[in-house]
């Protein structure tokens, strides 16, 4: 419990253990690591969420010098289940079918997604939250929030907090909010776009501080606000797992979400010419995919002949990923070729990054991936267009493969712990 000099702070997220996937890493560390700060974290947490994507194992992963406060939801998730359980729980992970593709009751899900629930279907959650976080901030002395999103209607309780009383509100942005890669697939009548743009503005300039993974993000976000706004990248832990034997077989992992318009066919043509072009190279390759896939991404890999080597390991924990991190030969990070992705730095990038494994990444010009790749010497960032340059650099690696000297030799890593990062947080909350 907190001491006369400990800082308290409040933090409202909706990912939390058991909820899985990567929106739950960032403040299960930094909660992690504030008491070494002295500063108790308080956490709000939904009592009975929807999580698309459950790892009981992060429970144990909770610090117990955390205060937990959880109080009921209702979602409409709930409800949308009844009608397809699995359309439901692609829907709120982010998976969002291409558009040709969709079903009926898909367009009609993401209409409603989008036009009836601003800005998303944890709505409403905030009047209820706001009324009780009102009278415990009161009681406990509270000075300080954090409301991390998406889902972005938790900045509404924050917004709503910071109007009734006299408190620093720091809203922690993981993703982008209306430039996000998947806020065009909704569906969204106009008037429902300018809601949500009326609602960011109004988020961005409350808040007493900003806080965003990515320069491009705090770039696009110094347009709409003149509030502060720092650049706290996701990071990777020390994770307690055994040293891995690395794979015997020419292993191309990708780790996380395989979302539709992540779909590298520069990969997958690369990979067929080199099994024609190399007598033993289709006997050594194995194609590794770790996470939700989407249904257009094991259609493509089977149109290119590649099924045979196809390892499609489904949803693990998020210890069983750290392991296949370090024991793949390859690494793939893959992001959407569009202007809106430019900004996106996934979590899985940093676990990545000191797993000791080469990264092959994809994605659009000037992403904000492909400097700290370069920077860190982690592996080698492609455009959508450089095909040849990619098919030679796996080629390489599988030259290096053959001979037992495939290895990453990243440096300057430890400015990306979640410790130091979590300083970097704590610094920020003594200046308010």
């Amino acid at each position: 419990m907190a001491n006369n000099s400990t800082k308290k702070l409040l933090i409202i997220t909706y990912y939390w253990p058991p909820a899985g996937g990567p929106g739950v890493q960032r403040w299960l560390k930094f909660v992690k690591y504030l008491p070494d700060f002295d500063v108790q974290p308080i956490v709000f947490v939904p009592e009975n969420p929807t999580y698309p994507i459950v790892d009981s194992n992060l429970v144990a992963e909770v610090s117990d010098k955390a205060i937990i406060l959880k109080t009921p939801i209702f979602e409409p998730y709930q409800l949308a289940s009844f009608l397809s359980k699995n359309k439901t729980k692609k829907i709120s992970s982010g998976i969002i079918p291409n558009q040709k593709k969709q079903s009926f009751l898909e367009k009609v899900m993401l209409w409603v997604r989008g036009n009836l629930f601003i800005p998303d279907a944890r709505v409403f959650w905030v009047k209820p939250s706001v009324a009780y976080l009102e009278k415990y901030i009161r009681e406990n002395e509270i000075d300080t929030i954090i409301t991390s999103g998406p889902p972005h209607s938790l900045h509404l309780i924050g917004l709503e907090l910071k109007q009734k009383m006299n408190l620093k509100w720091l809203a922690d942005f993981r993703d982008p909010w209306t430039t996000i890669g998947y806020h065009k697939s909704l569906r969204l009548s106009q008037y429902a776009a300018k809601k949500h743009k009326q609602l960011e503005r109004q988020v961005l300039n409350t808040a007493d501080t900003i806080i965003v993974t990515s320069k491009t993000t705090k770039a696009e976000f110094q347009a709409l606000t003149t509030k502060p706004i720092e650049v706290i990248t996701n990071g990777f832990d020390v994770e307690k797992v055994d040293k891995q034997s690395l794979d015997t077989k020419f292993s191309l992992a990708h780790i996380g979400s395989f979302l539709s318009e992540r779909n590298p066919k520069i990969v997958w043509e690369s990979l067929v010419e080199l099994c024609t072009e190399i007598p033993d190279f289709k006997s050594h390759l194995e194609i590794k995919l770790i996470g939700a896939i989407s249904q257009e991404v094991l259609e493509t890999i089977e149109q290119f002949g590649l099924n045979l080597y196809l390892n499609n390991l489904g949803y693990v924990s998020h210890a069983e990923a750290v392991a296949h991190q370090r024991k793949s030969q390859v690494l793939l990070l893959i992001e959407i070729n569009s202007e809106e992705t430019k900004s996106i730095l996934p979590g899985k990038l940093f676990e990545y990054m000191v797993s000791e494994r080469p990264i092959l990444a994809i994605g659009p010009k000037d992403s904000d991936f492909a400097e700290i790749i370069t920077n860190t010497n982690s592996g080698v960032f492609f455009e959508y267009s450089e095909k040849a340059k990619l098919k030679q650099t796996i080629q390489e690696y599988y030259n290096q493969f053959l001979v037992g000297k495939l290895q990453s030799h990243a440096v300057g890593l430890q400015q990306y712990s979640r410790k130091n990062l979590t300083q970097q947080l704590v610094e920020l909350l003594r200046q308010q």
